[in-house]
């Protein structure tokens, strides 16, 4: 596959992208942005019971970006947590059939960007059930806390 050739389904995801917008109700959010080709993904989630009800992208870029977030939220929506947070480029590459070598790295894009809404979602819901957060100090312990759950999750087999 050359740089500019994209397969049948990479460019069905492009001009039909699935769950583009932003979650109503969404309880969290994560954006990431590529310094070296400009792109930027934004995805929103419900997560409820740690099912991800819905989830939704918006995205700056090329249509290696805009398919492969596309296909990040089609396989993640419906799924717990767990095993959205096990997703790797790999996965959304095998899934699409094959990336031009050069935007391989557009699939993680969306990837990082729902990583960070998981965590956005369970550091707030850490945060509600301690309460008020006074010091930094408590607030830096939540953070790492959450930190090693996403860690732990995304290493565990469902």
């Amino acid at each position: 596959m050359s740089t500019l050739e994209y397969n049948e389904l990479t460019m069905e995801h492009f001009e039909n992208p699935r769950n583009v917008g932003v979650v109503k109700d969404g309880n969290g959010y994560g954006k990431i942005g590529e310094p070296g080709c400009g792109d930027i993904c934004e995805i929103t989630v419900r997560i409820e019971n740690n099912i991800i009800e819905d989830i939704k992208f918006r995205v700056y870029g090329c249509a290696g970006a805009i398919a492969t977030s596309s296909v990040v939220t089609e396989i993640a929506k419906g799924k717990s947590m767990d095993l959205a947070l096990q997703l790797n480029d790999d996965d959304v590459v095998d899934y699409l059939g094959g990336l031009p070598e050069g935007k391989k790295h557009c699939s993680l894009l969306a990837i990082k960007a729902m990583q960070q809404a998981i965590y956005d979602y369970l550091l707030n819901k850490r945060l509600a059930q301690e309460g008020q957060i006074s010091t930094r100090t408590q607030f830096d312990r939540l953070a790492e806390e959450t930190l090693q759950e996403i860690l732990r999750r995304a290493q565990s087999k469902e």
